[in-house]
């Protein structure tokens, strides 16, 4: 039986401060505090997926430096099993995050360094693993020609496939044709389809423009509104979970996919996966940080009973 999840994506190491707003261009504010931790949507999802209980691969391209020691210390520790290749010339990739006070809404700045060189030739070289895993899941933080190529050897092994498209960009058509899920939040989805998301309807004619495009279902995430499913057979709004009071919404999204992943490699029907996404995201939220506030299975599994 296939168990394995395949990511490919980008580590960074993401430096994280807090304030009351954004400064402008050419103005410096106080902030209220600053973290340094692991992320990078790849490597979120990973731990994300490993920490659901899901037997997580992650393919990337790390520098020879202290941020990727930094990598490889939160994929031990979740159980990731990396596929690294180390790049000598380049450096391990960063992320500003600003978290806003209040409301926990956070605006992103990310170099992916080492991972930005991610090639054909890297997934040419994981060929087999990515062939003959349950789930193959990609973003668009490294190079599109790469996550492209490993949406192909995926569908040509019979992998199931997961296309998170973030952050937004162009895309080949064909791309969507090999997504049997594709996950974009609401102005992701708009940069796909051209209709502005605001509500359950324009969700649901995102998520047809997104089939009639090619792929096999579309997941719309909906922050504090859950997640739209839409399929050909069926359209199913699944309510986010509630776990607490929201400290920080960085990592939710990344949560969701790779909770969702490691529930449909479990042999789980798509909306009973995205029932676990969401309780995942829900514990996610009340935590700071991004992989760092990864759920475990037993945490999401009590919060679903509950």
């Amino acid at each position: 039986m296939r168990d394995q999840i395949v990511n490919l994506g980008v580590f960074v190491a993401d430096t994280s401060f807090r304030a009351d707003r954004l400064p402008k261009m050419g103005e410096t504010i106080l902030g209220n505090s600053f973290a340094l931790g692991p992320g990078g949507k790849g490597s979120n999802q990973s731990v994300a997926t490993a920490m659901a209980g899901g037997r997580a691969h992650f393919i990337t391209r790390l520098g020879d430096d202290s941020f990727a020691t930094m990598a490889r210390d939160i994929w031990a520790k979740a159980g990731v099993i990396p596929e690294v290749t180390i790049d000598p010339d380049s450096y391990t990739g960063a992320a500003f995050v600003f978290v806003q006070n209040g409301t926990g809404n956070n605006a992103i700045v990310i170099a992916p360094g080492a991972a930005a060189r991610i090639s054909t030739a890297d997934i040419d070289a994981r060929a087999d693993l990515i062939a003959g895993a349950a789930v193959f899941i990609t973003q668009l933080e490294q190079p599109i020609e790469a996550a492209l190529r490993g949406l192909e050897i995926a569908r040509q092994g019979g992998a199931r496939t997961i296309f998170n498209p973030a952050p937004a960009a162009e895309i080949p058509a064909r791309m969507l044709e090999l997504s049997d899920f594709v996950t974009p939040n609401e102005s992701e989805a708009e940069a796909l389809t051209g209709i502005a998301v605001t509500d359950l309807d324009s969700a649901e004619r995102a998520a047809a423009t997104l089939l009639a495009k090619g792929a096999g279902a579309a997941i719309i995430t909906l922050g504090a509104n859950g997640v739209l499913y839409h399929d050909a057979k069926q359209t199913v709004h699944v309510p986010s979970v509630r776990a607490g009071t929201v400290v920080d919404t960085t990592g939710a999204g990344d949560a969701f996919n790779g909770c969702f992943a490691a529930r449909l490699a479990a042999g789980a029907d798509p909306i009973e996966a995205c029932r676990f996404g969401c309780a995942g995201a829900g514990i996610s939220v009340t935590r700071p940080g991004t992989a760092q506030s990864m759920p475990a299975l037993a945490e999401i599994e009590a919060l679903l009973r509950s």
